[in-house]
């Protein structure tokens, strides 16, 4: 029985991690830390360049990366029915 018992909480352990996991990969969080990281890489990466208004270039790639999260819900659901 103290093996039954183990295994359980090693899947209720289990269980909870996981969904942290998805918790934080679809929190709000975690999108605008991306996004305000994928601006600021860029960002960087243009102004060494030399490109001029680097800081309205790097919103291109920046707003791509949104539209993605906001595509991706969708296409996952069509995905799933498929």
């Amino acid at each position: 029985m103290n093996n039954l018992e183990s295994r359980i909480t090693e899947i209720e352990s289990r269980n909870a991690r996981v969904e942290k996991d998805k918790a934080w990969e679809t929190s709000i969080t975690r999108k605008v830390s991306i996004l305000i990281m994928t601006y600021c890489i860029l960002g960087l990466y243009m102004k060494l360049l030399g490109i001029e208004n680097w800081y309205f270039h790097a919103l291109v790639p920046t707003c791509g990366y949104f539209l993605s999260t906001l595509a991706l819900p969708i296409v996952r659901k069509i995905w799933e029915n498929n």
